[in-house]
């Protein structure tokens, strides 16, 4: 079960992530990450810190974005992953293709100074 809020902080829209995403929750994931795309955002910080597992599905919409958040000039940084969660990430490679960073002043901070 998951739990996904939009909300808007310091110019950013925030998705925050809660419980557990697997291929069924993956689908609300991608609706909130589309919604953001859609409606302009420019900064898009994704908290973690309530996420409990992640699986391959989740992690793939992550990777469905990379090429049309980078067209499109749009940032968007994880944080707050827990260690188990940043080791999948580091696993397959991700950590070096997605923004991560501890917490939400550090990624408001990387994306304000990406999208210069």
């Amino acid at each position: 079960m998951v739990q996904i809020k939009r909300l808007q902080e310091g110019g950013a829209d925030i998705i925050a992530v809660i419980g557990e995403i697997d291929a069924s929750s993956s689908i609300d994931l991608d609706l909130a990450i589309a919604k953001s795309v859609g409606e302009g955002a420019k900064k898009i910080l994704v908290d973690c810190s309530a996420l409990e597992y992640i699986s391959s599905a989740g992690l793939g919409v992550f990777m469905s974005y990379i090429e049309e958040l980078r067209d499109k000039n749009i940032q968007m940084v994880l944080f707050g992953l827990k260690e188990k969660v940043v080791n999948t990430f580091e696993i397959l490679g991700l950590a070096s293709l997605l923004h991560i960073r501890e917490n939400k002043s550090e990624a408001l901070k990387l994306a304000n100074e990406l999208s210069v």
